[in-house]
C-alpha cells in the first residue's frame, strides 16, 4: 500500500540575518529570496514550495523580527508575526550560542503564545566545534519545549536533508497545494524587483540600503525572447540618488549588470535591463508610498 502524501505549511522566523533566506533557497534548490550580510533582507513574506515522493512543504520565510523604527518596520514585524499561527510547523532558526539575548527572548515570548508545533533550527554550526552544538541545545531546550532541534548549515548544506525529514513529521495528510513544478507562488515582476534590491544592497554602503526599494515599471518579452525589463531605485535623499548612481555612473552599471545575470539565470533568456534613481523623501513611513511599493498588510 502506498504512504499518504503529506502536505502542509512550514514558517521560517528569526533574527534578522541568522540565514532564513539562504537556507530556504538551499531547500528548495533555487534562488528566490535574495540574501546578503545586512540585516532585515527580506521586506515581505516569500512562499516557496518544495516537493518531493512525501509530499510537498510551503516554505514562508518572514521578516527577520526586530524593533520597528518606522511604519516600514512595523509592516516587516506584523508580517512575521501573523505568519505563526497560519502555518502547521514552526521553524526557529538560531544562531549557535549559549546566551539567549533579549531579541530572542522577544520571540520565545510570541512562540509561547501559539500552540504551532516549533522545530528549532541552529544554523551556521560549521562556525563553532561540535562540543559547543550541545552546550547551544542544552541553554535553548531549558526555554522551551520544542517538537524538535535540528542542528544546521544552510551555507555548507548541513544536515539539511534530515531537516526536511522532520517537517514532514508534522504535516498533515492531503492533496498538495501546489504543481509539482512549482517553486514560489511569487510573481516574476516581483523576484526581478527582489534581486536587483539584492545587488544594491552588497554593493552600497551600510547606511543606504535600508532606505531603498526597487519597482519594475515594465517587463515586456520580445518575439525573440529577449527580455525588456526598466525598474527604479527608490531611494530617501538626494545625497543617497548620487552615491546610488556612482561617478559617471558607475556604481548604477554595476548593480545593473549583477542584476540582469541574476534575472537572465531566472528567466533563462536575454535581459535589457535599464535602471532609473528617484528620491521618495521618508517613503518608509508613508502609507501611499509602502502601499504603492508592495508593502502593505
Amino acid at each position: 500500500m502506498e504512504q499518504e502524501r503529506k502536505s502542509g505549511f512550514a514558517a521560517l522566523i528569526g533574527r534578522p540575518n541568522v540565514g532564513k533566506s539562504t537556507l530556504m533557497n538551499h531547500l528548495i534548490g533555487q534562488k528566490i529570496a535574495i540574501t546578503s550580510s545586512k540585516p532585515q533582507t527580506t521586506r515581505n513574506r516569500i512562499q516557496t514550495v518544495y516537493t518531493d515522493q512525501r509530499g510537498q512543504i510551503v516554505f514562508l520565510d518572514t521578516p527577520g523580527i526586530h524593533k520597528a523604527k518606522n511604519k516600514l518596520g512595523e509592516y516587516m514585524v506584523n508580517t512575521a508575526r501573523e505568519t505563526l499561527s497560519e502555518v502547521d510547523v514552526i521553524l526557529w532558526l538560531v544562531e549557535p550560542v549559549t546566551y539567549i539575548g533579549r531579541g530572542e527572548q522577544e520571540i520565545l515570548r510570541r512562540l509561547r503564545q501559539v500552540k504551532t508545533p516549533v522545530i528549532l533550527v541552529i544554523n551556521k554550526v560549521d562556525t563553532i566545534q561540535k562540543e559547543d552544538i550541545l552546550k547551544s541545545i542544552d541553554c535553548y531546550r531549558k526555554e522551551y519545549s520544542f517538537a524538535e532541534i535540528v542542528p544546521v548549515s544552510a551555507l555548507k548544506k548541513t544536515n539539511t536533508d534530515t531537516l526536511l525529514e522532520v517537517i514532514f513529521r508534522y504535516l498533515p495528510c492531503g492533496p498538495m497545494f501546489y504543481d509539482e513544478d512549482t517553486v514560489t507562488d511569487q510573481p516574476m515582476r516581483q523576484i526581478a524587483a527582489e534581486l536587483i534590491r539584492e545587488k544594491a544592497l552588497r554593493l552600497l554602503s551600510d547606511e543606504i540600503p535600508h532606505g531603498i526599494a526597487v519597482t519594475i515599471e515594465k517587463m515586456q518579452e520580445r518575439s525573440n525572447g529577449l527580455f525588456d525589463i526598466e525598474a527604479t531605485i527608490i531611494c530617501e535623499r538626494d545625497s543617497h540618488k548620487g552615491i546610488i548612481i556612482g561617478k559617471n555612473g558607475a556604481m548604477l552599471k554595476k548593480i545593473g549588470s549583477a542584476a540582469r545575470y541574476e534575472i537572465e539565470r531566472m528567466l533563462e533568456a536575454r535581459v535589457n535591463l535599464q535602471l532609473w534613481v528617484k528620491v521618495r523623501r521618508e517613503w518608509r513611513d508613508s502609507e501611499l508610498y509602502l502601499k504603492n511599493y508592495g508593502y502593505q498588510n
